[in-house]
């Protein structure tokens, strides 16, 4: 006899974890399927341990610039597997935390994996046991994994996904990055900040490829200012072990290839969706390029079948999957939520520097026939900027010209991560550079960099 559920998710990151709070919330009942650890990879092994380990190198750079500030730190060091420790409790920690949560919301939690045998029905193998789940709704939340080099798989020794690169064994000595998203950009910083020899390797013509021109530009001299070589327009011809570490086949821009030995690589050249052997070929869900083709509401193309998160395509984001889960839940229960807006969702990148964005780039904006103002204001003109210490980066605003609405912005330098929540309420609430105009800024705070830049926009700027 099945158990039976008002809906089931299949997956519990921050997709699914999140979907299910909610669906309690709004009194149905529900049930969630998880093949390892509560919190999916973002709380596990992504978003939440990345950030520990990079907080760690943070610390370890003050530490070793501690004259800069008066201060006298001698002797400065590392415990490798202590650091490690401590991201991995951090970890544990809020996995704690998630399976408090699916108890105080008397959500059933059921570990195995699971695979959708027909419309409401899904089948979730535990060792030898099989248990049986009915649900008039199901949403599929299983996330993404790391995209493997087609001739070199990872082999968690000297070749490194972003999972083998969060608890290694040893400090590699020379560290190749394979790609330069936030992933790539963000384990270079940490490594070449706890004293690596870090190359990153580029096929595109620029890192954070994604990001505004002039972001990537600064992302560029300033990571080669920190010692680390960047190879853009760039590829990899081949990666295989070797006595000492690995070798490396890099074709540069000239066409030339050369072969380069290091002790580890880390390969971050994107994801693949979790798609496969779940059920969904047999009931005919569609997919393009094996992501989940759904709607703004979640739903896909076979009713009572929903889907959130990295299984449904770019941006692969934890609050672009929570966000995702809300909306699929509040319509299930008959509400009316707005739909998915993508063009609303922040991206971020905990480097050091650190790079922030929403909406369009500069030149998407133009691409897409707005007549701009642009704005940009330097930390270097900003007093909270200079007391820190972070007087290095940027925070720049596009505008349409005629109806003043804030097409994008883009940041980069110390907490930009955190600023960057100020302007992705602005677009939500479809401000116009009017209102921020006249908006009070706390002095001294780096947040009145945003101010700035969105007078200078308007050749208003009073501090540049």
């Amino acid at each position: 006899m099945a158990d039976t559920y008002d809906l089931v998710i299949l997956g519990s990151g921050p997709g699914g974890y999140v979907a299910a709070i909610r669906a309690s919330q709004l009194g149905l009942k529900v049930a969630i399927v998880e093949r390892e650890r509560l919190g999916g990879i973002c709380l596990n092994w992504g978003c939440i341990p990345t950030k520990a380990l990079l907080r760690t190198s943070e610390i370890y750079h003050y530490m070793q610039n501690a004259e800069s500030y008066g201060l006298k730190a001698d002797n400065v060091g590392f415990d490798l597997a202590k650091v490690v420790d401590r991201s991995r409790k951090v970890a544990g920690q809020l996995n704690a935390g998630v399976k408090g949560l699916m108890k105080k919301n008397k959500v059933t939690v059921v570990e195995g994996v699971g695979t959708v045998t027909a419309k409401g029905k899904l089948s979730v193998k535990q060792g030898d046991k099989t248990v049986e789940l009915e649900a008039k709704n199901i949403i599929v939340a299983t996330g993404a994994r790391a995209r493997d080099l087609p001739f070199a798989k990872a082999d968690g020794k000297t070749i490194w996904t972003y999972r083998h690169a969060m608890v290694p064994t040893e400090m590699p000595t020379k560290l190749l990055v394979i790609g330069s998203g936030a992933i790539g950009v963000e384990f270079a910083s940490f490594y070449n900040d706890m004293g690596a020899d870090v190359t990153i390797v580029e096929m595109l013509p620029r890192i954070l490829p994604v990001e505004d021109e002039e972001v990537s530009a600064f992302m560029d001299k300033a990571l080669t200012k920190q010692g680390i070589k960047l190879l853009t327009g760039t590829g990899l011809e081949g990666l295989a072990p070797s006595a000492n570490g690995v070798t490396a086949k890099i074709k540069h821009k000239d066409g030339k290839v050369v072969e380069e030995t290091f002790s580890h690589a880390i390969v971050a050249i994107g994801i693949v969706p979790n798609t496969e052997n779940i059920g969904l070929e047999a009931l005919g869900v569609e997919t393009d390029r094996g992501h989940i083709k759904t709607d703004g509401y979640g739903r896909t193309n076979v009713e009572g079948i929903w889907a959130i998160g990295d299984v449904t395509g770019a941006p692969w984001l934890a609050h672009k999957a929570s966000h995702e889960g809300i909306i699929a839940v509040e319509k299930i229960a008959g509400g009316s939520p707005h739909q998915m807006d993508k063009a609303n969702i922040p991206g971020c990148t905990y480097s050091r520097p650190q790079v922030a964005s929403v909406g369009m780039t500069e030149a998407k904006a133009k691409e897409a026939g707005y007549e701009l103002k642009v704005g940009k204001f330097p930390f270097i003109g900003n007093g909270k900027a200079i007391a820190l210490g972070e007087a290095e980066g940027f925070v720049k605003t596009v505008f349409d010209a005629k109806t003043g609405e804030l097409l994008g912005a883009h940041m980069v330098g110390a907490e930009v991560t955190e600023l960057i929540q100020g302007y992705v309420v602005a677009r939500q609430l479809e401000t116009t550079e009017a209102e921020l105009m006249e908006t009070v800024f706390a002095h001294p705070t780096l947040s009145e960099m945003m101010h700035e830049s969105v007078l200078g926009a308007y050749g208003r700027s009073i501090h540049y």
